[in-house]
């Protein structure tokens, strides 16, 4: 019996040593692959120390947006509950002075970094689908569909963006989702340009050729193969087309062609040239609004270079 155990003990412990571990299924090996380059992208990230600098605002100004009804409230628009004389300069009450309404303009200023940020947003998030939806397909299916998409891409390429802009938002309805339109259908020739290029590029590598061996159709090709190759550029992009959202939407704020019922940067600086403070030297009107556009789509840009320089390292950004 001690034989025979001795026996059963030792097959048992070679089995162990032989089997070991399970291994880790597709899932697994998957997400440690995402983490890994999370990771990666980051320590990259960190050495950019321009897009850390824009990062950190950006941080800032979201929690401002975010936090704007704790902080300055609700009924900062309100014009019959105004606290203030109208056109006062800045004081301790009222640190960035007051509009000619008798509203706190730090509390407006607060408040419309909500609208700013949301249509610059969203509006970069519309460009972007729009150009990676024409750039990949044109550049899987080429032939005569390529010719057109491309030839539509060159006509929106070589037109007056801000004209087009002002046009659909003279003849829409005002309000911020005519703004989003008006912005992302006149910003996405770019984008699509690129991922075009960039889908040529990934198409012609031997791994396509075998996936359309193996039966891969075009969703497949376009989904599993060309869209993660071609994400990245679509990020870099992103952040790199908000800051110019952002500016476009001021600019239609301040043509009058925003929504006059929502309070942004942009209606700020508009409704200042109304109440003539270019003339009269009310810089506390005209000032924080201007400040507050720059250093946001500053912020952006730093941090779109910063994001295209680790995702394309031959660019030479300097850290």
């Amino acid at each position: 019996m001690t034989a025979e155990k001795a026996e059963t003990t030792a097959s048992d412990a070679i089995a162990g040593t032989t089997e070991g571990p399970a291994a880790p299924g597709p899932r697994a090996l998957a997400r440690r692959r995402r983490q890994a380059s999370v990771a990666r992208f980051w320590r990259e990230f960190r050495r950019h120390r321009a897009g850390v600098f824009g990062l950190a605002a950006l941080v800032l100004f979201v929690l401002v947006a975010l936090t704007a009804p704790l902080t300055v409230g609700s009924d900062v628009e309100s014009v019959t509950d105004a606290p203030g004389r109208p056109l006062e300069s800045p004081s301790g009450q009222f640190p960035l002075g007051t509009d000619q309404f008798g509203r706190s303009l730090l509390g407006l200023l607060v408040w419309g970094s909500r609208v700013s940020l949301l249509v610059g947003l969203l509006a970069a998030a519309l460009s972007v689908t729009i150009g990676a939806l024409i750039g990949i397909t044109a550049g899987h299916f080429r032939g005569w569909y390529a010719t057109v998409m491309m030839r539509i891409t060159d006509w929106f390429l070589v037109m007056p963006t801000l004209v087009l802009a002002i046009v659909l938002a003279t003849v829409l309805s005002r309000s911020l989702g005519t703004i989003v339109l008006a912005i992302g259908v006149t910003t996405w020739p770019t984008t699509a340009r690129l991922v075009r290029a960039q889908t040529l590029a990934v198409e012609s590598r031997p791994y396509i050729e075998r996936a359309k061996a193996l039966g891969g159709g075009h969703w497949h090709i376009m989904s599993r193969h060309v869209l993660p190759s071609v994400m990245p550029l679509v990020l870099a992009q992103t952040t790199l087309i908000i800051s110019s959202a952002i500016l476009a939407e001021a600019t239609l704020a301040f043509l009058g062609l925003g929504d006059p019922t929502v309070v942004s940067w942009g209606g700020l600086l508009q409704d200042a040239r109304e109440a003539g403070s270019v003339s009269s030297g009310d810089w506390w009107y005209l000032v924080p609004p201007g400040v507050g556009i720059a250093a946001v789509a500053l912020a952006f840009t730093l941090c779109g270079r910063a994001v295209e320089a680790v995702l394309n390292p031959r660019l030479g950004v300097s850290r």
